[in-house]
């Protein structure tokens, strides 16, 4: 938008930032504010603010000291691990198919992006059918190979790893398009000089490829730490944190303490050891940054 150089233009930059900055302030640093100070208070959502007791940092040291925070980490960590390379190579093969010009190629990009556009309810009714221990369609194929499928969803030891295959089948398609463009960005004179010199197709991939698309995989890898860590959807609708707790993680909790028990206190404590804990893995990965990712190219 042009504005005369006779016109306030402070005013009226103020006038078109206020909508933002208004829902920033409403709808990002209030809530943010009231989490911090929740955290340190002992406080019923159901009762008057009036009842509101400074605690300090006992709900911290509850949480930290109770037998519920390790089950709550190893369950996010196990999603995590379970998460993060999924993702990563399900999008990488993606990525190198919808690369390749092929018959249909078009179709494949549509049918592979479906599943980001859909929601994670509709999403979950069909893997919940399909995760099914006696009549789901993923043990019926294991079944043709001769494997018996164990009952995902039910199970202690596989319901984590059954989210995680409904996570990375929708999440597959919008990070397979951020690795595409990394793909796209490449030279194809550095393909065709190592041809010359004899490489293979593996040999290219490790020597050319990951090095040259390293900025996109730091980057996903980032997003994807911060996405794990803060996974609770696809939990709450798939299993609602069973069987007996197994899938339990730190948004479902801050979920369950702030609206179904009404403990604001440990929500909001919940919330900023989960905000620490995103923080030092953030850090932890740009401080690592250095060690491995390229951008000389």
């Amino acid at each position: 938008m042009y504005i005369p150089k006779t016109a306030h233009k402070g005013r009226a930059a103020a006038v078109l930032l206020a909508p933002s900055l208004i829902g920033v302030v409403f709808f990002c640093l209030l809530p943010i504010a009231a989490t911090l100070i929740f955290s340190v208070m002992n406080y019923d959502l159901l009762m008057p603010m009036n009842t509101m007791q400074f605690v300090g940092l006992k709900n911290f040291t509850r949480i930290l000291t109770g037998r519920e925070f390790p089950k709550v980490l190893g369950h996010t960590f196990t999603y995590l691990i379970l998460y993060l390379p999924a993702i990563l190579v399900t999008s990488m093969v993606q990525a190198l198919i919808l690369n390749r010009s092929f018959k249909g190629h078009t179709l494949f990009r549509t049918v592979s992006y479906l599943p980001v556009i859909t929601s994670w309810v509709a999403a979950a009714v069909v893997w919940k059918w399909m995760l099914n221990g006696k009549f789901g369609l993923l043990n019926h194929i294991l079944l043709i190979f001769g494997i018996q499928g164990p009952p995902w969803l039910s199970s202690r030891t596989w319901a984590m790893p059954g989210i995680v295959i409904a996570a990375a089948w929708k999440d597959t398609g919008y990070y397979a398009l951020m690795m595409l463009a990394a793909l796209k960005s490449i030279d194809h004179a550095y393909y065709e000089a190592a041809s010359i010199d004899g490489a293979g197709p593996l040999r290219r991939f490790f020597s050319i490829t990951l090095p040259l698309i390293s900025p996109t995989l730091f980057l996903l890898i980032v997003l994807n730490i911060i996405y794990g860590l803060q996974v609770c959807d696809s939990v709450l609708i798939m299993t609602n944190g069973d069987p007996g707790g197994a899938t339990t993680v730190f948004l479902e909790r801050i979920y369950k303490y702030a609206f179904k028990q009404y403990k604001m206190g440990y929500a909001g404590a919940y919330s900023w050891i989960l905000f620490f804990l995103i923080m030092a893995f953030t850090a932890l990965q740009f401080w690592l940054e250095k060690k491995w990712v390229n951008y000389d190219a």
